[in-house]
């Protein structure tokens, strides 16, 4: 039998693989913050349209890193037993297989596009909205490779390669934005469309950057090779289609609620979309705050899942979730003092800052259910115990979140605080389920192998 190993023992293991993500992650963060910042200081009406086609596109996005989470388990527990050359086989597949999805999901966002005149949203908005959304269009094949990659050094425990790559192409972007936004140093001035070029820059860059190491750097000289001697076969396909579409859905889904609920506060007007734009970048730092330690959770369960330990599972599992405890109540305190400040550091409209400042309260009501949502979905996907997920997903999102939302925001009149509301029902109830599951499924000392 294996001894478990001390809680001590696993926070430092869990910090040591989530920090580097966070630290990723959290400048992605800082980048949206630059992002909107730069664009609402030069117009309202383009912070308005980048907070809708922004909304639009995480919902693309977060479905395509969905499936390219498909790979961690896989890796994680080819790298817990030692298979090293068999999981950089599994790279080259995962390639394809992301690459597949940025066709698809390019078709689906190229149908949608083709439609936005029918979504309600503000005439003005649309000369601002269709530019941009093309160019974020065009950068949906550069996000899933680099997925694959990302995926695949997180399952092999090198976190912070990854993180300085996500670190330079931010500043890369930040550069971008304010040469091509405002027009400095000679550039043109392109306002919203510019961030979108510079956006579209840093994410080739970053693409460029990740397989220059994979291929080039000692550290991954045996899953190279194991890289090139494999060839594209059916049982890999499946395998990561068996635990990316469920994984994608469950994200897509949970996606879809923020997304479709951007498209009701459209219906509003833009102050509200505004104010979304700006509560969406503030949610998503404490939302990659816990992804981060969510994807060192699915990690370390990927790992002893291999090793079949399921004692060090379970506690590896219960550790995330402490440390994500932790950190979302710093944040939270945080936000709730600055929340009458929060507005101003976007825009000049009192209208929208006032509004900010309302909606921190329903933001903070799901704060909790997204810490447990996030760390039991990660334990799940390290288990590959992903088909449930989707279906809990389905109903916390799609059958009880957004209906709450319509119903507080326009059948009680509620307005943006009430389309707001249904997010705590959503993620608190999602949350719930993913934890029981995982104990029902964590109460034997048998860990599946795929």
């Amino acid at each position: 039998m294996n001894q478990p190993i001390s809680y001590k023992r696993h926070y430092k293991e869990l910090i040591y693989l989530g920090v580097p993500i966070m630290v990723g992650q959290l400048g992605t963060i800082i980048l949206g913050f630059a992002d909107t910042m730069m664009i609402g200081h030069h117009s309202a009406a383009e912070l308005s349209a980048a907070g809708f086609v922004n909304t639009l596109f995480n919902l693309a996005i977060i479905f395509g890193l969905g499936f390219s989470y498909g790979l961690t388990p896989i890796v994680g527990a080819l790298y817990g037993r030692g298979e090293e050359e068999e999981a950089g086989g599994k790279l080259k597949n995962s390639l394809l297989a992301n690459l597949l999805i940025a066709v698809f999901l390019c078709i689906v966002m190229g149908i949608l596009y083709l439609n936005l005149d029918k979504l309600g949203q503000p005439e003005e908005l649309l000369p601002f909205i269709k530019p941009y959304y093309l160019i974020l269009w065009a950068s949906l094949p550069l996000i899933m490779l680099f997925n694959a990659f990302k995926q695949f050094a997180d399952g092999i425990t090198d976190t912070q390669t990854p993180m300085w790559i996500l670190l330079g192409g931010n500043v890369l972007n930040i550069v971008g934005n304010y040469l091509l936004i405002y027009g400095t140093f000679g550039f043109p001035e392109l306002g919203l469309l510019g961030g979108g070029l510079s956006t579209l820059f840093a994410r080739l860059m970053m693409l460029v950057v990740f397989i220059g190491i994979f291929f080039l750097s000692p550290r991954y000289k045996t899953f190279l090779r194991g890289f090139r001697r494999s060839y594209a076969n059916r049982a890999d396909f499946r395998q990561l289609n068996k635990l990316g579409w469920p994984i994608a859905l469950q994200m897509g889904m949970e996606t879809a609620s923020f997304s479709l609920c951007a498209i009701m506060l459209g219906w509003l007007g833009e102050t509200p979309l505004a104010a979304h734009q700006i509560m969406n970048t503030i949610t998503t730092l404490c939302f990659m705050i816990y992804y981060g330690m969510g994807a060192a959770i699915a990690v370390r369960v990927s790992y002893f899942r291999g090793q079949e330990d399921m004692p060090n599972l379970r506690r590896s599992a219960y550790a995330g979730f402490h440390l994500i405890l932790v950190w979302g109540l710093f944040l939270c305190t945080i936000v709730f003092c600055i929340r009458h400040q929060l507005g101003s550091w976007y825009t000049d409209s009192e209208e929208v800052r006032q509004l900010v400042a309302v909606l921190v309260i329903p933001m903070l009501a799901y704060q909790f259910g997204d810490g447990l949502q996030i760390a039991f979905a990660n334990a799940l996907r390290g288990l590959a115990d992903v088909k449930p997920m989707m279906y809990i997903a389905f109903v916390a999102y799609i059958i009880l979140s957004l209906p709450t939302s319509y119903i507080f925001g326009f059948l009680l009149d509620w307005g943006t605080v009430g389309i707001w509301m249904g997010f705590p029902v959503g993620l608190t109830s999602a949350g719930i389920a993913f934890y029981l599951r995982f104990r029902q499924q964590t109460r034997t000392n048998h860990v599946h192998q795929l």
